[in-house]
């Protein structure tokens, strides 16, 4: 068994932590920031669930307005990015399978 403690996120991206099979990690985004340059594409799936903010996931030509309690579920190979389009931090916890980073 492994534990963590997720209080206020305050670094941009942090690996929390994993196994050989599976991957967690907080993101925060500052107003106007997204997730890099242009698109990112993941070996595995990811779960991406957010803890306070608005924001847009951009899948392929997909978007959908995201925010505090959404679930979203980018598969294996899909280019992504994660914008934030609120007034304050995205803050984001991700789980990757297999582990990314």
């Amino acid at each position: 068994m492994q534990h963590w403690e997720v209080r206020q996120p305050k670094e941009e991206f942090k690996v929390l932590g994993g196994s050989a099979r599976s991957q967690a990690a907080i993101m925060v985004l500052a107003p106007g920031e997204d997730s890099g340059e242009g698109f990112s594409t993941h070996k595995g799936d990811q779960w991406l669930f957010v803890l306070a903010g608005k924001g847009r996931a951009v899948v392929g030509e997909r978007k959908l307005d995201i925010g505090a309690g959404s679930l979203v579920l980018i598969e294996a190979g899909e280019p992504h990015r994660i914008e934030n389009v609120g007034e304050q931090p995205l803050e984001t916890l991700n789980f990757y399978a297999p582990p990314e980073y």
